[in-house]
């Protein structure tokens, strides 16, 4: 059984960690750090746990302990990580941006590896330090990764994925207020997304030369999952893709390619992503899917947890979809 502290806990990241933890047979919460909610009930923050711990959020760490996860806004993990300091075995998941990047990836003498299992789960074992991927990246990686593996992503790819009001975070915002979001649809961030970075040097990773990524990210009138669509030129067959994708993904635990087309709510609360191929004319068509919160953030740090001790890799991830 290892420690676990969370820190930044009253978010949506970090009461998708709480839900998780507290029924992971291998891991316990030591705390969950906090500084606008320290000395309240954790149910304060998220009332469905309510009978499920009596855990309070607190305003200190234990520097001792296994395992810490950072789910602070993006560019605040560097700076918490610079002004506290856990022991030598204590390893780091951060689910910010802060160390996605190679040019940022070292901290202190500390070298983050990069948190996709499906493309660097020998690392990941190895690890001490993460970096837990972006959701839109982690959707949009696992609908391309097995074409650049294969060299097929020299022309551009063109990709439009609705994101769910979570993916905003838990701090109301003009795009996020409920009158403003319901049976609304808009884009954002046309083409600029921070996500592309760390989506470019991932393909980069299998294939040198990739054409451009034309991104456009879409806020959806849900609450959470994102369905993301590329197509790109490829000379083969749907039959050929289908190939591909699967010998790319024989041994991926929660990365699945789907015979009929996909829809949301077949992963929303799981940490599935499932993909599905078409073909028309010289356009493949690829659909992925994911739940933004659990394969795009919490479920997928647990994932990454597993593999850096050593756990089965599906442990404590054993999620219900909800379909109906």
């Amino acid at each position: 059984m290892i420690k676990v502290g969370i820190v930044g806990g009253s978010g949506y990241t970090g009461g998708e960690l709480i839900r998780i933890l507290l029924h992971h047979p291998e891991a316990a919460i030591a705390f969950v750090y906090s500084t606008t909610r320290a000395g309240k009930k954790v149910t304060s923050a998220h009332p469905d746990l309510h009978g499920q711990t009596n855990l309070e959020f607190t305003g200190k760490i234990n520097p001792d302990i296994d395992l810490v996860f950072l789910c602070l806004g993006h560019g605040n993990s560097t700076q918490f990580l610079n002004e506290h300091h856990f022991s030598r075995q204590t390893k780091i998941i951060d689910l910010s941006n802060d160390f996605r990047l190679q040019k940022d990836a070292t901290l202190n003498g500390k070298e983050f590896v990069y948190g996709l299992p499906e493309l660097n789960e020998a690392a990941i074992r190895k690890a001490d330090y993460l970096a837990n991927p972006g959701c839109f990246a982690t959707v949009i990686q696992l609908a391309l990764l097995p074409l650049a593996k294969a060299n097929l992503l020299g022309n551009d790819v063109h990709i439009n994925a609705v994101t769910g009001s979570t993916g905003a975070g838990v701090r109301p915002a003009d795009t996020t207020h409920f009158s403003w979001r319901n049976n609304n649809v808009s884009w954002y961030k046309p083409f600029i997304h921070q996500h592309l970075g760390e989506i470019r040097e991932s393909l980069n990773a299998l294939q040198e030369e990739v054409g451009e990524l034309f991104f456009l990210p879409v806020r959806g009138n849900f609450t959470r999952g994102i369905f993301a669509t590329c197509y790109t030129h490829f000379e083969g067959s749907e039959v050929d893709a289908k190939a591909l994708y699967e010998s790319f993904y024989a041994n991926a635990v929660y990365t699945h390619t789907v015979e009929t087309p996909i829809h949301l709510k077949q992963v929303v609360n799981t940490n599935q992503c499932h993909v599905h191929l078409h073909k028309y004319n010289d356009q493949l068509l690829i659909t992925s899917a994911i739940d933004n919160l659990l394969k795009g953030a919490s479920g997928q740090a647990v994932q990454n947890m597993n593999l850096m001790f050593g756990f089965k890799e599906h442990t404590g991830l054993h999620l219900k979809a909800g379909v109906f």
